[in-house]
This record gives C-alpha cells, structure tokens and sequence, in this order.
C-alpha cells in the first residue's frame, strides 16, 4: 500500500510540475526567450525584459511570476518525494518540453531519441 501511495505521490507532484514548466515555456516562447540558457532566468526575475526577443509585456509579467510557482511546487514536492526523486521529475518535464519546442527554449540541443 506504501509503494502505491508513493507513486500516487509522484504522479501528483510531477503533473504540478509539468502545469507550471508548460506555462513558463508557453510564455518564454512568447517573448522569444531562451529561458533555459545560463544567466537568463535572473534578469526575467528581476522584471528585466532585455532577454526578449519579442515585445510582449504581459506575457513577460506571466512569464516572470510563473518561475515563483515553480519554485514553491518543487519546494512542496521535495518535501513529499525527496529533493533527488524531485530533480528528476523536473529534468524529465524539461527534457520533454525541449522535445516538443526544440532549441527555443535555450540550454543547449533539444535530446534525441
């Protein structure tokens, strides 16, 4: 019965996980910006739009206020499955939304199969 708990538990914290990366990859494609490269994701905090590559203020208002929910779910979530079993899930959502978008999200060539 644990181990179907604990597997209920990730199936619930990685579809949170995948809501909320899915929103910000929406809006980062949205404003052209490669949220994924090294040193990017601190300007969008900062409310610093000179990483878009397209002018679009309130999907960049979106875009900065989502990375926060990550954040705070992941924070939940690593509570409940562990920080390792954490960092996994969200790898893998990444993974997927590079798949899905390719290299416009930044963070270097989308993987292959």
């Amino acid at each position: 019965m644990s181990d179907k708990l604990n597997e209920f538990g990730t199936t619930y914290w990685a579809k949170s996980l995948d809501d909320v990366d899915r929103e910000i990859a929406r809006y980062a494609t949205m404003c052209n910006v490669r949220i994924l490269d090294p040193g990017v994701i601190e300007p969008v905090l900062k409310n610093d739009d000179s990483v878009c590559g397209s002018r679009n203020p309130t999907a960049f208002t979106k875009m900065r206020t989502t990375p926060m929910m990550h954040y705070h779910v992941r924070e939940q979530a690593a509570a409940k499955v562990g920080e390792t079993q954490t960092a996994l899930l969200v790898q893998s959502i990444v993974d997927k939304l590079r798949e899905r978008i390719g290299e416009r999200l930044g963070g270097g060539p989308a993987p292959t199969k």
